[in-house]
C-alpha cells in the first residue's frame, strides 16, 4: 500500500518560547487508513496538523502529501486535504445550507455541482432536514457534525480531524464515529487527532502516541497493547508516603517496575490480578491509607501511562 503522507523530521519552534512545539517528528500514513495521531492537550498535535494542513510554516523537515511537497507546492496540498479544525469555523447566524455554501465556494464550486455537494455532505452528517435553521440554534454535537460537512465538500483524498467529539453528546459522538468509518470504506484516508483512547481503539489502523512534542510510539493499537503485556495496578496517595514505597513494590514477585508521580504510585504486573494482594499488603503494613486504586488491563492508556509516566490529561 503506498503512502499518502510522508513527514521526516518535522519540527516547529514558536518565537518566544523555550521548548519546541513539535521535535524532529517523522511518520507516513498509508493512503485508505484511518491513523491516530493521540496525547494530551498540548503534546503537539494541533500544532502537527496546522502545519500539514498548510497554516503554520515548520521550522524544520519536510512534508509529503499526495505526491506534492508541502514547502513547493501548498496549494496542490490544499486542493487534496479537507480540514476541520478543532475550534468550530462556521458563522453562527447563518444557516447550516448558506455556511457550507460560503465554503464551497472557496473550494471553487458553483451552481449545480455546489449545490450537490452541500445537499450530499448534509445528508451524510444528518442534517439534511434542518439545514435552514441558524447555526447558533444548533446543539454543540450539531455543530460539530457541519464542521465535518464544510470539510468534505470538494472531496478530499485525506481528511484531517482535529479532536472533532469534543464537547459532544454521546449521540452525535457516535455518529461521526459512523460517518468516520464510512468516508474511509469510500476510501478517504483519514488521520484522526484526539485524547480519547476509546476513539483511537475504535477507529484507527495505526496509531502515534505523542508527548511533549515527540512521538513516543507507533504502531496498530493491538501491537502495542501486546508489547506491553501484563497490566497496571495504580494507587492514589495520601502526603508523607515512606520514600521506600516504589521500593518495597519492584521487591513484590511478578511486578515489572514500580514508579512513583505525583500523589499516585504505577505497578507494572506481570498478572495484575494476582499480583494486586501483596500490593494491598504493602499499603497495610506500611499503614497507608491509599485514596484510589485502578487497576488496568492492557489498552492504549496503559500502554500512554507506561510510556509517559502520566495521566491523560482533560
Amino acid at each position: 500500500m503506498t503512502n499518502i503522507v510522508e513527514v521526516n523530521h518535522l519540527s516547529k519552534q514558536y518565537p518566544g518560547s523555550d521548548q519546541p512545539a513539535v521535535r524532529d517528528v517523522s511518520f507516513a500514513i498509508q493512503r485508505g487508513e484511518i491513523f491516530g495521531f493521540l496525547g494530551p492537550n498540548g503534546a503537539g498535535k494541533t500544532t502537527t496538523i496546522s502545519m500539514l494542513s498548510c497554516l503554520l510554516k515548520p521550522s524544520g523537515g519536510s512534508v509529503i502529501i499526495a505526491g506534492f511537497d508541502l514547502s513547493r507546492q501548498p496549494n496542490e496540498i490544499k486542493r487534496r486535504i479537507g480540514l476541520v479544525p478543532q475550534d468550530l469555523a462556521l458563522y453562527p447566524t447563518l444557516s447550516a445550507n448558506d455556511n457550507l455554501l460560503f465554503y464551497g465556494r472557496i473550494y471553487g464550486l458553483a451552481g449545480k455541482q455546489l449545490k450537490q455537494r452541500v445537499d450530499d455532505a448534509l445528508k451524510m452528517v444528518g442534517l439534511y432536514d434542518r439545514r435552514h435553521e441558524a447555526v447558533e440554534k444548533y446543539s454543540g454535537g450539531m455543530k460539530r457534525r457541519v464542521n465535518i460537512a464544510a470539510g468534505l465538500l470538494h472531496e478530499p483524498e485525506i481528511l484531517f480531524l482535529d479532536e472533532p467529539t469534543v464537547g459532544v453528546d454521546p449521540q452525535s459522538r457516535n455518529f461521526i464515529f459512523d460517518n468516520v468509518e464510512e468516508l474511509n470504506r469510500n476510501g478517504v484516508t483519514v488521520l484522526y487527532t484526539t485524547h480519547y483512547m476509546e476513539e483511537a481503539e475504535r477507529l484507527c489502523h495505526r496509531v502515534a502516541i505523542i508527548d511533549q512534542g515527540k512521538i513516543v510510539a507507533l504502531d496498530s493499537p493491538r501491537a502495542l497493547q501486546d508489547a506491553l503485556g501484563g497490566g497496571l495496578i495504580v494507587a492514589g496517595l495520601p502526603d508523607d508516603v515512606p520514600d521506600t514505597l516504589a521500593d518495597d513494590m519492584r521487591a513484590l514477585r511478578g511486578v515489572r517496575s514500580a514508579d512513583r508521580f505525583d500523589h499516585q504510585i504505577k505497578v507494572t504486573a506481570i498478572n495484575t490480578q494476582q499480583t494486586l494482594p501483596a500490593v494491598i499488603n504493602v499499603f497495610n503494613r506500611l499503614d497507608i491509607n491509599i485514596r484510589s486504586l485502578e487497576i488496568l488491563e492492557p489498552n492504549l492508556e496503559s500502554v500512554f501511562l507506561e510510556l509517559t509516566g502520566k495521566r491523560l490529561r482533560d
